[in-house]
Protein backbone atom coordinates (compact mmCIF):
# COMPACT_ATOMS: atom_id res chain seq x y z
CA UNK A 1 0.00 0.00 0.00
CA UNK A 2 2.59 1.85 0.63
CA UNK A 3 4.33 1.93 -2.63
CA UNK A 4 1.24 2.61 -4.44
CA UNK A 5 0.88 6.33 -2.58
CA UNK A 6 4.41 6.72 -3.06
CA UNK A 7 3.47 6.11 -7.28
CA UNK A 8 0.28 7.70 -7.27
CA UNK A 9 2.42 11.25 -5.40
CA UNK A 10 4.93 10.88 -8.22
CA UNK A 11 2.73 10.78 -11.00
CA UNK A 12 0.76 13.81 -9.76
CA UNK A 13 4.39 15.49 -9.29
CA UNK A 14 5.08 15.18 -12.53
CA UNK A 15 2.10 16.09 -14.11
CA UNK A 16 2.42 19.08 -12.10
CA UNK A 17 5.84 20.14 -13.48
CA UNK A 18 4.89 19.56 -17.12
CA UNK A 19 2.19 21.78 -16.73
CA UNK A 20 4.68 24.36 -15.43
CA UNK A 21 7.17 23.51 -17.91
CA UNK A 22 4.46 23.97 -20.39
CA UNK A 23 3.08 26.95 -19.44
CA UNK A 24 6.85 28.69 -19.27
CA UNK A 25 6.97 27.96 -22.72
CA UNK A 26 4.00 29.90 -23.30
CA UNK A 27 4.75 32.47 -21.71
CA UNK A 28 8.08 32.77 -23.21
CA UNK A 29 6.79 32.45 -27.01
CA UNK A 30 4.24 35.10 -25.80
CA UNK A 31 7.29 37.61 -25.10
CA UNK A 32 9.48 36.64 -28.46
CA UNK A 33 5.79 37.18 -30.45
CA UNK A 34 5.51 40.73 -28.66
CA UNK A 35 9.03 41.05 -29.44
CA UNK A 36 8.91 40.29 -33.08
CA UNK A 37 5.44 42.62 -33.34
CA UNK A 38 7.43 45.62 -32.25
CA UNK A 39 10.37 45.52 -34.66
CA UNK A 40 13.77 45.72 -33.53
CA UNK A 41 14.55 48.94 -35.51
CA UNK A 42 12.76 52.15 -35.77
CA UNK A 43 9.34 52.44 -37.31
CA UNK A 44 8.89 54.74 -40.24
CA UNK A 45 6.35 57.83 -39.39
CA UNK A 46 2.99 57.87 -40.43
CA UNK A 47 1.95 60.45 -43.21
CA UNK A 48 0.95 63.29 -41.18
CA UNK A 49 -2.50 65.05 -42.32
CA UNK A 50 -2.11 68.57 -43.53
CA UNK A 51 -3.05 71.16 -41.02
CA UNK A 52 -7.06 72.84 -41.48
CA UNK A 53 -6.90 76.29 -42.74
CA UNK A 54 -7.17 78.97 -40.16
CA UNK A 55 -11.34 80.06 -39.79
CA UNK A 56 -12.28 81.70 -43.31
CA UNK A 57 -9.45 81.39 -44.87
CA UNK A 58 -9.45 79.09 -48.36
CA UNK A 59 -7.34 75.80 -48.63
CA UNK A 60 -4.38 76.34 -50.53
CA UNK A 61 -4.75 74.92 -54.05
CA UNK A 62 -1.97 72.41 -55.19
CA UNK A 63 1.43 73.77 -56.26
CA UNK A 64 0.56 73.18 -60.21
CA UNK A 65 -2.28 75.28 -59.70
CA UNK A 66 -0.56 77.96 -58.14
CA UNK A 67 -0.47 81.15 -60.75
CA UNK A 68 0.18 84.04 -60.55
CA UNK A 69 -2.88 86.01 -61.95
CA UNK A 70 -2.24 88.96 -64.71
CA UNK A 71 -1.66 92.27 -63.35
CA UNK A 72 -4.50 94.85 -64.38
CA UNK A 73 -1.71 96.45 -66.25
CA UNK A 74 -2.09 93.21 -69.00
CA UNK A 75 -5.09 95.18 -69.72
CA UNK A 76 -4.04 98.62 -70.82
CA UNK A 77 -2.94 100.02 -74.16
CA UNK A 78 0.07 98.33 -74.86
CA UNK A 79 -1.23 95.01 -74.71
CA UNK A 80 -5.15 95.29 -75.51
CA UNK A 81 -7.19 92.70 -74.29
CA UNK A 82 -8.09 89.93 -76.76
CA UNK A 83 -5.05 90.35 -79.25
CA UNK A 84 -1.48 88.99 -79.40
CA UNK A 85 1.29 90.28 -77.63
CA UNK A 86 3.64 87.78 -78.66
CA UNK A 87 7.01 87.97 -80.68
CA UNK A 88 6.90 88.81 -84.03
CA UNK A 89 7.09 85.61 -86.05
CA UNK A 90 9.81 86.27 -87.92
CA UNK A 91 11.77 87.06 -84.27
CA UNK A 92 13.52 83.62 -83.53
CA UNK A 93 12.00 81.77 -80.26
CA UNK A 94 14.07 81.95 -76.84
CA UNK A 95 13.54 81.13 -73.56
CA UNK A 96 12.74 83.75 -70.77
CA UNK A 97 14.59 82.51 -68.12
CA UNK A 98 18.66 82.90 -69.24
CA UNK A 99 21.08 84.54 -67.31
CA UNK A 100 23.24 87.25 -68.72
CA UNK A 101 26.75 86.01 -69.96
CA UNK A 102 29.66 87.05 -68.33
CA UNK A 103 31.37 90.46 -69.43
CA UNK A 104 32.68 90.99 -72.34
CA UNK A 105 30.58 88.27 -74.65
CA UNK A 106 27.96 90.84 -75.42
CA UNK A 107 29.68 93.33 -77.17
CA UNK A 108 28.40 94.43 -80.30
CA UNK A 109 24.96 93.42 -79.09
CA UNK A 110 22.66 96.52 -79.21
CA UNK A 111 19.19 97.01 -77.16
CA UNK A 112 16.39 99.89 -78.20
CA UNK A 113 14.33 100.95 -75.34
CA UNK A 114 11.13 102.39 -76.33
CA UNK A 115 8.99 104.75 -73.42
CA UNK A 116 5.19 104.56 -74.56
CA UNK A 117 2.49 107.12 -73.33
CA UNK A 118 4.39 110.09 -72.10
CA UNK A 119 2.65 113.51 -72.31
CA UNK A 120 0.98 112.97 -68.56
CA UNK A 121 3.49 114.30 -66.72
CA UNK A 122 7.04 115.58 -67.03
CA UNK A 123 8.42 114.14 -63.89
CA UNK A 124 8.56 110.77 -65.72
CA UNK A 125 11.00 112.27 -67.27
CA UNK A 126 13.82 113.01 -64.85
CA UNK A 127 13.92 108.45 -63.68
CA UNK A 128 14.65 108.18 -67.57
CA UNK A 129 17.26 110.37 -67.74
CA UNK A 130 18.96 109.22 -65.24
CA UNK A 131 19.50 105.81 -66.37
CA UNK A 132 22.29 107.09 -68.35
CA UNK A 133 21.98 105.54 -71.46
CA UNK A 134 19.91 106.22 -74.98
CA UNK A 135 16.13 105.86 -74.66
CA UNK A 136 13.54 106.76 -77.52
CA UNK A 137 10.56 109.03 -75.70
CA UNK A 138 7.07 108.29 -77.37
CA UNK A 139 4.79 110.95 -76.49
CA UNK A 140 0.93 111.41 -77.13
CA UNK A 141 0.28 114.53 -78.83
CA UNK A 142 -2.97 115.39 -77.04
CA UNK A 143 -1.81 115.22 -73.34
CA UNK A 144 -2.09 117.61 -70.27
CA UNK A 145 2.01 118.13 -70.25
CA UNK A 146 2.38 116.90 -73.87
CA UNK A 147 3.97 120.99 -74.98
CA UNK A 148 6.19 120.87 -71.73
CA UNK A 149 7.38 117.05 -72.38
CA UNK A 150 8.45 117.87 -75.89
CA UNK A 151 9.95 120.91 -75.27
CA UNK A 152 12.04 118.98 -72.29
CA UNK A 153 12.72 116.25 -74.91
CA UNK A 154 14.10 118.76 -77.62
CA UNK A 155 16.40 120.55 -74.96
CA UNK A 156 18.10 117.27 -74.32
CA UNK A 157 18.16 116.56 -78.46
CA UNK A 158 16.73 112.96 -76.87
CA UNK A 159 15.32 110.95 -79.52
CA UNK A 160 11.28 111.36 -80.18
CA UNK A 161 8.54 109.40 -81.14
CA UNK A 162 4.72 111.00 -82.01
CA UNK A 163 2.87 107.85 -80.18
CA UNK A 164 -0.02 108.12 -82.70
CA UNK A 165 -3.62 106.58 -81.07
CA UNK A 166 -5.46 104.52 -83.33
CA UNK A 167 -8.46 102.00 -82.91
CA UNK A 168 -8.18 98.58 -81.00
CA UNK A 169 -10.23 95.86 -81.69
CA UNK A 170 -11.62 96.15 -78.20
CA UNK A 171 -13.57 99.19 -77.94
CA UNK A 172 -11.37 100.68 -75.17
CA UNK A 173 -10.78 104.59 -76.37
CA UNK A 174 -7.35 105.40 -77.54
CA UNK A 175 -7.66 109.06 -76.82
CA UNK A 176 -8.33 111.97 -78.24
CA UNK A 177 -7.50 112.53 -81.95
CA UNK A 178 -7.54 108.69 -82.63
CA UNK A 179 -7.30 107.36 -86.03
CA UNK A 180 -10.99 105.25 -86.43
CA UNK A 181 -11.22 102.18 -88.53
CA UNK A 182 -14.25 104.32 -90.21
CA UNK A 183 -12.72 107.23 -91.50
CA UNK A 184 -11.48 107.95 -94.84
CA UNK A 185 -8.16 108.28 -96.12
CA UNK A 186 -8.37 111.79 -96.23
CA UNK A 187 -9.35 112.12 -92.62
CA UNK A 188 -6.83 109.68 -91.70
CA UNK A 189 -4.19 111.75 -93.30
CA UNK A 190 -5.50 115.19 -91.68
CA UNK A 191 -5.33 113.89 -88.41
CA UNK A 192 -1.96 111.98 -88.64
CA UNK A 193 -0.60 115.30 -89.72
CA UNK A 194 -2.39 117.42 -86.74
CA UNK A 195 -0.96 114.40 -84.74
CA UNK A 196 2.43 115.32 -86.15
CA UNK A 197 1.94 119.04 -85.05
CA UNK A 198 0.84 118.73 -81.68
CA UNK A 199 4.42 116.77 -81.03
CA UNK A 200 6.96 118.84 -83.33
CA UNK A 201 10.56 117.07 -83.95
CA UNK A 202 10.19 114.16 -84.11
CA UNK A 203 12.02 111.12 -86.21
CA UNK A 204 9.24 108.84 -86.19
CA UNK A 205 5.76 107.85 -85.40
CA UNK A 206 4.68 104.48 -83.39
CA UNK A 207 0.95 103.11 -82.90
CA UNK A 208 -0.62 103.81 -79.23
CA UNK A 209 -3.33 100.72 -79.33
CA UNK A 210 -4.39 100.24 -83.01
CA UNK A 211 -4.67 96.46 -83.23
CA UNK A 212 -7.93 97.02 -85.57
CA UNK A 213 -6.23 99.94 -87.83
CA UNK A 214 -3.16 98.62 -87.95
CA UNK A 215 -4.48 95.34 -89.40
CA UNK A 216 -5.89 97.02 -92.38
CA UNK A 217 -3.48 97.96 -95.37
CA UNK A 218 -5.92 100.53 -96.88
CA UNK A 219 -5.28 102.88 -93.73
CA UNK A 220 -2.37 102.10 -93.37
CA UNK A 221 -1.04 103.26 -96.60
CA UNK A 222 -3.41 106.53 -96.02
CA UNK A 223 -1.62 106.76 -92.61
CA UNK A 224 2.19 105.72 -93.20
CA UNK A 225 2.00 107.91 -96.88
CA UNK A 226 2.45 111.19 -94.58
CA UNK A 227 5.53 109.67 -92.73
CA UNK A 228 6.79 109.07 -96.47
CA UNK A 229 6.16 112.28 -97.65
CA UNK A 230 8.22 113.63 -94.34
CA UNK A 231 10.92 111.69 -93.86
CA UNK A 232 10.16 109.82 -90.97
CA UNK A 233 10.18 106.02 -89.94
CA UNK A 234 7.34 103.64 -88.51
CA UNK A 235 8.02 101.68 -84.91
CA UNK A 236 5.62 98.74 -85.10
CA UNK A 237 4.52 98.63 -81.75
CA UNK A 238 2.52 95.30 -83.08
CA UNK A 239 -0.42 95.25 -80.21
CA UNK A 240 -1.76 92.83 -82.29
CA UNK A 241 -0.46 90.01 -84.15
CA UNK A 242 -2.29 90.79 -87.31
CA UNK A 243 -0.71 94.34 -88.23
CA UNK A 244 0.62 94.66 -91.45
CA UNK A 245 2.35 98.40 -89.86
CA UNK A 246 5.92 97.56 -90.67
CA UNK A 247 5.37 95.45 -94.07
CA UNK A 248 3.12 98.20 -95.54
CA UNK A 249 6.08 100.59 -94.09
CA UNK A 250 9.08 98.80 -95.98
CA UNK A 251 6.21 98.75 -99.54
CA UNK A 252 6.00 102.30 -99.34
CA UNK A 253 9.93 103.21 -98.41
CA UNK A 254 9.90 104.01 -94.93
CA UNK A 255 12.65 102.77 -92.51
CA UNK A 256 10.83 100.83 -90.19
CA UNK A 257 11.12 98.44 -87.24
CA UNK A 258 9.11 96.31 -85.24
CA UNK A 259 8.64 95.34 -81.24
CA UNK A 260 9.68 92.04 -79.83
CA UNK A 261 9.17 92.83 -76.59
CA UNK A 262 6.97 94.13 -73.77
CA UNK A 263 8.36 94.71 -70.92
CA UNK A 264 5.44 95.35 -68.42
CA UNK A 265 2.68 93.83 -69.69
CA UNK A 266 2.28 92.72 -65.91
CA UNK A 267 3.69 95.49 -64.13
CA UNK A 268 5.26 93.09 -61.32
CA UNK A 269 9.24 93.42 -60.69
CA UNK A 270 9.27 89.58 -61.28
CA UNK A 271 7.79 89.52 -64.49
CA UNK A 272 9.37 92.84 -65.86
CA UNK A 273 12.64 91.10 -64.89
CA UNK A 274 11.50 88.11 -67.12
CA UNK A 275 10.96 90.33 -69.43
CA UNK A 276 14.01 92.06 -69.90
CA UNK A 277 16.33 88.61 -69.70
CA UNK A 278 13.65 87.75 -72.90
CA UNK A 279 15.23 90.65 -74.41
CA UNK A 280 18.61 90.04 -73.66
CA UNK A 281 17.83 86.68 -75.18
CA UNK A 282 16.70 87.75 -78.24
CA UNK A 283 19.37 90.12 -79.22
CA UNK A 284 21.85 87.34 -78.44
CA UNK A 285 20.00 85.49 -81.50
CA UNK A 286 19.32 88.10 -83.51
CA UNK A 287 21.96 90.70 -82.90
CA UNK A 288 19.80 93.46 -81.81
CA UNK A 289 16.38 93.68 -80.24
CA UNK A 290 13.63 96.23 -79.37
CA UNK A 291 11.08 96.65 -76.12
CA UNK A 292 8.44 98.89 -75.29
CA UNK A 293 7.76 99.94 -71.70
CA UNK A 294 6.10 102.56 -70.03
CA UNK A 295 6.28 104.66 -67.25
CA UNK A 296 5.16 102.92 -64.35
CA UNK A 297 6.71 102.84 -61.16
CA UNK A 298 7.79 99.39 -61.52
CA UNK A 299 9.23 99.74 -64.84
CA UNK A 300 11.13 102.61 -63.86
CA UNK A 301 12.72 101.01 -60.81
CA UNK A 302 13.62 97.70 -63.05
CA UNK A 303 15.27 99.45 -65.47
CA UNK A 304 17.50 101.28 -62.90
CA UNK A 305 18.57 97.80 -61.44
CA UNK A 306 18.90 95.93 -64.92
CA UNK A 307 20.00 98.27 -67.63
CA UNK A 308 23.58 98.56 -65.40
CA UNK A 309 23.83 94.95 -65.47
CA UNK A 310 23.56 94.41 -69.48
CA UNK A 311 25.86 97.11 -70.04
CA UNK A 312 28.50 95.44 -67.59
CA UNK A 313 27.74 92.55 -69.67
CA UNK A 314 28.54 93.91 -72.88
CA UNK A 315 25.28 95.07 -74.15
CA UNK A 316 25.17 98.25 -76.38
CA UNK A 317 22.21 100.45 -75.38
CA UNK A 318 21.09 102.45 -78.68
CA UNK A 319 18.17 104.84 -80.21
CA UNK A 320 15.96 102.81 -82.06
CA UNK A 321 16.57 104.52 -84.87
CA UNK A 322 20.16 102.65 -84.85
CA UNK A 323 17.48 99.43 -85.65
CA UNK A 324 15.52 100.08 -88.64
CA UNK A 325 15.18 98.09 -91.69
CA UNK A 326 15.02 99.88 -95.19
CA UNK A 327 13.44 98.97 -98.40
CA UNK A 328 15.58 96.27 -99.81
CA UNK A 329 16.67 94.91 -96.53
CA UNK A 330 19.83 97.08 -96.05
Amino acid sequence: MAHRSRSRGSSRGSRSAGIWIFLLGLLAGAGILYLFTRGAGPRSPEPREAAAPAAGEAPAPPRHAQRRKPSSAAASEHVEPGTSPETPAATPAATTTTTVVPAGSSHGIRVAVVIDDLGHDIAELRPLEALGVPVTYSVLPYEDQTPEVVAELRRRHAEMLLHLPMEPKNGQNPGPGALLQGMGDDELREKTEAALKAVPGVVGVNNHMGSLLSAEEGPMNAVLGVLAARGLFFLDSRTSAESVGYKVALGLGIPAAERQVFLDGEATPEAIHAQFERLLALARTRGSAIAIGHPHPETLAALAREIPRAKAAGYEFVPVSYLLTRSGGE
